[in-house]
């Protein structure tokens, strides 16, 4: 990669692009080096405002200007003092001259410019243009001189006289005790700024002027917009074009030089003797460099390294070339591989590593590196914060694997919505652990009921099915058809959502499919065919289509949980090769809404007669009778599921009668209303002891009127409503309500089960 780096700065170079200056950059006095913008974070932190008198040039003592600043110490840099044109406070001193407080009286020109802001402060600004970016920008705009009073290392230089050798901040707190001495200082008031930090070291960064070498990226920047404008690139989500846009579209010239050994050293060489380091040498290595320096000052001239390095960023930025053979075009994983199809990265390095990839790309190879750039979310703790050491919320992935797994940690990452951040927590690990657990007992579950291998027989009649066609699923029963058709339904849209990049999408949808149509519905649903001892052929269907979903589903999840599918994959028999090669599952494939729907009547039976169960605390154990009411051709296809309907529902088989017209025992029994022309009757005797129901639901209605009296009771008190808090005056409220609904649910109950009692006799 060396090699590559080394080129596209030749080639850079060459073009014009690259150029070496003296500019304003930001400077880290602990790492001792210039770091970029981007590399800048700013935090909202309180600090002070600092005002101070500049006295007016051959003035009387009441002659002064006041300024207010929130960095004192860069007051021996100041070259000139501005306020707003339009300022009439400070009209007369414009053209004279200001002191610079304890420089030993250098004077300072008062000068007037529209940048100056009359609301902030005093209106009066002190311009410091070799410490701050603004005023550097002013200063180059008005032709002032550029006046540095820091070394390297944060402390004062000879520029700042007896404060010299103090650090930044020693020398703030040494100065405006002195101004305080001298009858300088105003006053000193909290403020809160915008403070700059290091995003590598955290410490506050310090502009400063230094030589550096540049890139000049508007060149390059226009072609990477219009990539995106002509459609050769696609970022999604959508909405960070927007900010790609606007980052390309005021983008400044890029220092790559860093003086922080951890990047390529700059391939630029100098001609030693020689003063000026405006001489210098680009070349491809040391031993080239000498040949051209050789060709100009002689055969003894002597040349030397620049001793800086090039921005990691300025490597990373060739990285899809560069990995590839670059600059050799001819390479076999260039010509493979390059441009490939899609980049996927989180959005915080959209501009750090994909622009810059896309400028490099489209510059050194006249073409985009990828057609699509996918942006996923940050990962945060479950509260939404960024994860540090100093808040010790950091999750390591190392540990969460050992505790939950990898795929349960993948698939928890995959599940978030693209470009949003991902609050990580313990309790969406453990869900999806549990996923994985159950998607590995389903996959036993499929072993363990499928025939030996050693069955030949066995495995041509699971062979024989083929759920492709439309009049093989036609000929299905009711409950494999409605599977497969569903299964279809599912490979359909996981496929468009793939194809989209809605990989969020993908991963809920086919957990939903698993979880709750195969995992909680089909499998259950099975085992009245795989327990089916009277006939071959049903339990034959039945594994043929628990074998057929299943694999599906692991295709379907294999990018997300990849070492758990692979692992079942080749657990199941017969394969011939590994799930991560085996093709994709092909869409349009039928599928019968008809049967789904049917399906969907015989699961809203099988829940309400549940629910029933549950609501008369029925032992699970215990099978009760039914008759199912309806039209004769709805009666057609649930009768024919009754034992599937009688393992679901645990009712007994032999009892369980199918009639279009109520039973003569309907008022003893709980009516069910599973969906429109759909009813169940259930024999109230079959599920519960009447009289002691009578008498526990009696004593339970006595407790929970007490309960709602003492709430009315509070509720009617002056001196609870008016004195407690409000909100648990709300919370009272909405206990009496919920306990009033409880009242009335268990009064039509015992009211039920009395008249019950009174048909009886």
């Amino acid at each position: 990669m060396s090699r590559a780096v080394v080129e596209a700065f030749v080639k850079l170079h060459e073009k014009g692009l690259i150029y070496q200056g003296s500019y304003m950059v930001n400077w880290s006095p602990n790492l001792q080096t210039a770091v970029s913008d981007l590399e800048v974070e700013y935090s909202e932190e309180p600090g002070a405002l600092y005002h101070i008198k500049y006295r007016v040039a051959g003035g009387s003592r009441d002659d002064y200007l006041t300024i207010a600043t929130t960095r004192p110490e860069t007051l021996f840099g100041d070259v000139a003092v501005a306020v707003n044109p339009k300022d009439d406070r400070y009209a007369k001193y414009i053209g004279r001259q200001a002191i610079v407080p304890m420089t030993y009286g250098r004077h300072v020109p008062i000068i007037s410019d529209k940048y100056v802001d009359m609301d902030f402060g005093t209106g009066v600004l002190k311009i410091s243009p070799g410490h701050d970016h603004n005023d550097y920008l002013l200063a180059r705009k008005l032709g002032l001189p550029i006046l540095n009073v820091m070394n390297k290392d944060g402390t004062l230089n000879e520029v700042a006289g007896l404060f010299c050798g103090l650090d930044r901040f020693e020398a703030r707190k040494k100065l405006w005790s002195d101004l305080e001495e001298t009858g300088l200082a105003v006053k000193k008031e909290l403020h809160t700024s915008r403070v700059p930090r290091s995003q590598r070291g955290g410490e506050i960064i310090e502009p400063l002027v230094s030589k550096q070498w540049f890139v000049s990226m508007e060149p390059l920047a226009e072609k990477a917009l219009q990539a995106v404008e002509k459609g050769q690139l696609t970022i999604m989500p959508e909405r960070f074009e927007k900010i790609y846009h606007h980052w390309l579209s005021n983008i400044k010239d890029w220092c790559i030089s860093r003086q922080l050994w951890w990047g390529h050293r700059i391939p630029v060489w100098y001609i030693a003797g020689k003063d000026s380091e405006e001489v210098y040498i680009v070349a491809r290595n040391a031993d080239e460099a000498l040949q051209k320096a050789q060709e100009q000052y002689g055969k003894n001239v002597e040349i030397y390294q620049d001793p800086d390095v090039l921005d990691t960023w300025f490597s990373s930025a060739l990285w899809p070339f560069s990995t590839l053979g670059w600059p050799d075009v001819s390479a076999e994983d260039f010509s493979r591989f390059y441009p490939t199809t899609m980049l996927e990265t989180g959005h915080d390095i959209l501009f750090f590593w994909v622009a810059r990839m896309v400028m490099m790309g489209i510059e050194f190879t006249g073409t985009v590196p990828f057609s699509y750039v996918y942006l996923h979310g940050l990962i945060r703790d479950s509260q939404g914060r960024k994860m540090s050491k100093t808040l010790g919320n950091v999750i390591d992935p190392i540990d969460t694997i050992g505790e939950f797994g990898t795929d349960a940690l993948r698939f928890t990452v995959a599940l978030g919505t693209a470009g949003q951040d991902l609050n990580l927590s313990t309790e969406r690990l453990t869900a999806n652990k549990a996923f994985t657990n159950k998607l590995w007992n389903a996959g036993k579950f499929a072993l363990q009921n499928l025939p030996d291998q050693s069955d030949l027989s066995a495995w041509e009649a699971i062979s024989a099915h083929k759920f492709d066609q439309e009049e093989a699923l036609l000929r299905l029963p009711l409950p494999e058809c409605w599977v497969v058709s569903k299964l279809h339904l599912l490979i359909d849209a996981v496929t468009t959502s793939y194809d989209k990049f809605f990989f969020g999408d993908v991963g809920r949808e086919t957990y939903d499919f698993f979880w709750g149509d195969f995992a909680d519905w089909y499998i259950e649903t099975s085992k009245a065919r795989l327990y089916h001892k009277e006939s071959h052929l049903i339990a034959s269907v039945a594994q043929a289509v628990l074998l057929y979903v299943f694999e599906n589903i692991l295709k379907l999840l294999h990018p997300f949980m990849p070492f758990v599918t692979e692992e079942l994959w080749q657990s199941l028999p017969n394969r011939k090769e590994a799930l991560m090669v085996s093709p994709w599952p092909r869409t349009s494939l039928p599928r019968q809404i008809h049967s789904i729907k049917k399906y969907e009547n015989l699961q809203a039976l099988t829940r309400a007669i549940r629910n029933a169960r549950a609501e008369y605390s029925v032992e699970p154990a215990k099978r009760i009778s039914a008759s199912i009411v309806a039209s004769s051709d709805v009666i057609d296809y649930i009768s024919k599921e009754k034992e599937v309907l009688a393992l679901l529902s645990r009712l007994d088989l032999d009892h369980v009668r199918f009639t279009e017209s109520p039973p003569g025992d309907a008022n003893r029994s709980v009516h069910l209303v599973a969906s429109e022309g759909l009813e169940a009757y259930l024999p109230l005797a079959d599920m519960v002891d009447i009289s002691a129901e009578l008498q526990r639901l009696s004593k339970r209605l006595s407790k929970m009127q007490t309960e709602y009296d003492g709430l009315v009771s509070r509720l009617n008190s002056p001196n609870f409503v008016e004195k407690a808090p409000e909100d648990v005056v709300r919370g009272v409220r909405e206990k009496a309500e919920e306990a009033k609904e409880k009242i009335t649910l268990t009064k039509n109950r015992l009211a039920f089960l009395e008249l019950t009692v009174l048909v009886s006799e």
